[in-house]
């Protein structure tokens, strides 16, 4: 029988439109956003309230992100969550808002829990970001409210020179199911610190590139459009159909293939 998870109701009906936080806005950050900003506004045509974005990234536009990544020369100097937030607001005329930091915040005492949203998106280039989320997140596992600040689902985007691989898994210990007698349904997916033993990773220099050039070396200039539309796609199939049968996906463009991670 196959394998079927099913969209959180909450998320498919909601009071408001459904809050999304991205974390990073780089190279795959920037094609996720743009990807999110078409999503909302296909979903507000469908009847769907949309989607509230908010992007978090510290870093600054400089001349070798031009290209690869989703800005201008005319953006260069300028923080990227900003810059990115209000070019997608004043072209789709959304209230998006920008968080010139890092999230999680490292400043904040363990004791001071940030606010949060439902959906989590994370593409960021280091271990360390990761798990300072999941040891935030995981004291939400047990919730059962749904409002605007209820973290539901958690997805990942990740990626070296040609590869890459997403991932969404729900934050939430369930997701209540509906009987099926066609599908095996599946309340809970794994989330990425679930599936990856990051001990054992080693974490590697991940410091800004001098040039486009250099940059590519690193990361070539498809892999994130192909990455973030691949996630998004999955995501907008959880918002449109209320299920997905894949969690997410591997990407090779050396071999041209998306194989698929089934529920």
């Amino acid at each position: 029988m196959r394998k079927i998870h099913y969209t959180d109701q909450y998320l498919l009906n909601p009071y408001h439109p459904v809050t999304v936080f991205v974390i990073g806005a780089g190279g795959t950050g920037s094609q996720v956003v743009t990807c999110l900003a078409r999503m909302g506004m296909a979903l507000q045509a469908l009847g769907h309230p949309g989607l509230h974005v908010t992007v978090f990234d510290p870093d600054t536009v400089t001349g070798a992100n031009i290209g690869r990544q989703l800005f201008s020369e005319a953006e260069t100097g300028l923080n990227k969550a900003v810059a990115l937030v209000t070019r997608i607001n004043r072209f789709f005329g959304y209230t998006w808002e920008a968080e010139g930091s890092s999230f999680p915040s490292r400043r904040k005492h363990d004791g001071d829990r940030p606010g949060l949203a439902n959906i989590i998106i994370t593409c960021t280039d280091n271990i360390r970001s990761r798990l300072d989320l999941w040891r935030l997140l995981k004291h939400h596992r047990k919730n059962t409210h749904n409002d605007e600040k209820t973290p539901i689902y958690w997805m990942d985007f990740g990626n070296a020179q040609t590869t890459g691989q997403v991932l969404i898994g729900n934050i939430r210990n369930k997701i209540h199911q509906p009987a099926s007698n066609e599908y095996h349904t599946i309340p809970r997916m794994n989330v990425i610190t679930e599936e990856t033993s990051y001990s054992t990773i080693k974490e590697k220099d991940s410091g800004p590139s001098c040039s486009l050039a250099e940059a590519l070396q690193k990361q070539d200039l498809f892999i994130n459009s192909m990455l973030a539309q691949t996630g998004c796609d999955i995501l907008w199939r959880m918002f449109r159909e209320g299920r997905t049968f894949y969690r997410g996906a591997y990407l090779n463009l050396d071999t041209l293939r998306v194989n698929p991670i089934p529920v």
